[in-house]
């Protein structure tokens, strides 16, 4: 069963700004869940159409990872397709409004072991859930001080 999170956040800060922070490795790391470490498969980080990278959950001993390759790549628009413990997708979206920019977030997944399906629904939703809006928040705060620094 396809399950589906979506959100969104205003930013005080251009659309450029705000995909910056999602396609900058080192911004990134910084709204990141601390837990989870992303890194390019190769050398070189890339967010271009194609583009292959991993998702670690830096838990002792197990690391479970989620392999991505960038599906889908426009400017504003970044669509992840990840196989792993979580076959999906992650899009993010930034629409410029009055005050800054409107990101979107659809993260769209199915958990084909129904054990790790049960262990999740029962014990992790909410949390997944709930940190995804606090990225959000943290995303936020550093897209907005970037565009400070930028002024």
């Amino acid at each position: 069963m396809t399950q589906v999170f979506e959100q969104s956040i205003q930013i005080n800060a251009t659309s450029a700004v705000v995909e910056r922070c999602i396609t900058d490795l080192a911004l990134m790391h910084r709204w990141l869940n601390p837990v989870l470490r992303c890194e390019p498969v190769g050398e070189i980080w890339s967010t271009d159409t194609g583009a292959q990278s991993r998702f670690v959950i830096q838990i002792p001993v197990i690391q479970p990872t989620l392999n991505s390759v960038v599906l889908e790549r426009q400017p504003g628009l970044i669509v992840w397709e990840f196989q792993g413990f979580f076959q999906g997708r992650d899009r993010w979206e930034c629409q410029p409004v009055e005050q800054g920019t409107r990101l979107f977030n659809r993260f769209e997944f199915i958990i084909p072991n129904p054990i790790v399906s049960w262990g999740f629904n029962n014990f992790a939703a909410s949390w997944t859930k709930e940190d995804m809006q606090a990225q959000l928040r943290r995303l936020k705060r550093v897209a907005e001080e970037v565009q400070i620094n930028q002024s």
